[in-house]
């Protein structure tokens, strides 16, 4: 039976997609990685044998070889309803419109500063104690919003030139550093001989305390989330991986069963999600897709205010926006399921924590302080007059009372 994707649902139940839009494909075809990445959809007239595309799509991609490449595997492209639909927010993430040629005053081709803090190619050394390693400038598919896509995918306007052996050398010689992340690019679109000789390399560096794979492929690539792939990782412990998915029907049967199986491999799972407008900018979505992701046995972890990469202008939404979806998640539900919203401060900054305002006055003698139901509380302080508070606001007892 060809199960195609709607626009009905409100993305709460799991569902499988498959063979879609490749119903003459044998399961044992479909089930394998590798046939995946040579099936994807990377051209216009792919796309257009497939699903109807507006007139700005239709020129985003004729364009998008000089931005990032196109490219979206046939389990992902089955998510895609075949109307044409361009506020669809699965298609908004994948597949290229012509406002990714548009500029705006605030856009950056290095947002985050990454360039800036490369001691040596392809190794960031933004914060005292970790690193990112880039080991890769490929993905399975490639994310419109992409921070890094002025090295992701071979078109951008620079290539990543990762030197391995220098980066280990780094690392060797600074021992400050406990925790690495590797991402790019996607690591896990190594083969596994690959991963394993990856990891063993920097497992054998005795102050690194534990690693951390940064990742989209479950959600692209679920048929990589293979047992041997498991068996390989869970070597490495402890060994976290944050995986991205920014909509609840991007949680499939297939996606959680792939989380389930690293999750059964000990890995601890989080989710760092893009705020998107069009594609998660609400809480009814927002909170859908974290009681989903709790059911994957993955933790909510972030929502990133959508960076300022050239051409993303049409996809980022207020940062008001993102407060607002904390608070109404905030003490509404399980505080397993809230995530914590930040800003990558542009330019390099690092992440910054954005709440709510819970904090209404702070000085030596007390803290006050609202909760999710704007009730207002007083909780006596220590008095530490070393402590440095933060700037007060106008404030009247009053308040407490009324």
């Amino acid at each position: 039976m060809v199960t195609l994707a709607t626009t009905t649902g409100d993305g709460k139940a799991f569902i499988s997609h498959a063979p879609g839009y490749w119903p003459d494909t044998a399961p044992e075809l479909w089930n394998d990685w590798k046939w995946q990445l040579k099936n994807r959809v990377t051209t216009l007239e792919q796309l257009e044998r497939h699903v109807d595309l507006s007139d700005e799509e239709r020129s985003g991609v004729l364009l998008s070889g000089n931005k990032l490449a196109l490219a979206v595997t046939p389990h992902f492209f089955n998510l895609i309803p075949r109307e044409k639909n361009p506020d669809d927010p699965i298609r908004r993430q994948v597949i290229p419109r012509i406002e990714e040629t548009w500029t705006s005053p605030y856009d950056m081709a290095d947002p985050c500063g990454e360039d800036s803090h490369m001691p040596v190619p392809g190794l960031v050394h933004r914060y005292p104690d970790r690193v990112l390693f880039l080991v890769t400038d490929r993905c399975a598919s490639y994310c419109r919003y992409c921070t890094r896509s002025r090295v992701v995918s071979g078109v951008g306007e620079q290539e990543l030139h990762t030197d391995f052996e220098e980066t280990f050398r780094y690392l060797e010689q600074h021992t400050e550093v406990r925790d690495v992340l590797l991402s790019g690019g996607d690591a896990l679109i190594f083969s596994d001989d690959k991963i394993d000789r990856l990891l063993g390399r920097l497992r054998a560096i005795s102050h690194i305390e534990f690693l951390r794979i940064g990742t989209r492929v479950p959600i692209f690539l679920p048929q990589r989330i293979t047992p041997a792939l498991c068996t390989v990782l869970q070597k490495y412990h402890p060994l976290w991986m944050s995986v991205h998915v920014n909509h609840p029907r991007e949680l499939t049967i297939e996606v959680k069963e792939a989380l389930e199986r690293l999750a059964n491999a000990g890995i601890p799972l989080g989710n760092q999600s893009v705020l998107l407008k069009g594609v998660n900018d609400d809480l009814e979505t927002m909170r859908t897709l974290v009681h989903k992701l709790l059911m994957c046995r993955v933790r909510p972890y972030y929502i990133y205010q959508c960076d300022l990469i050239n051409g993303s202008s049409h996809l980022r939404t207020s940062v008001a926006k993102g407060i607002e979806i904390i608070e109404g998640l905030r003490g509404h539900t399980t505080g397993y399921a809230v995530p914590q919203f930040v800003i990558d401060a542009p330019g390099g900054g690092g992440k910054v924590p954005i709440n709510p305002g819970y904090i209404l006055y702070h000085d030596n003698e007390k803290i006050v302080i609202r909760n999710y139901e704007g009730k207002i509380f007083e909780y006596p302080e220590t008095g530490n007059e070393n402590v440095q508070f933060a700037p007060q606001r106008e404030y009247h007892d009053e308040y407490l009372y009324s």
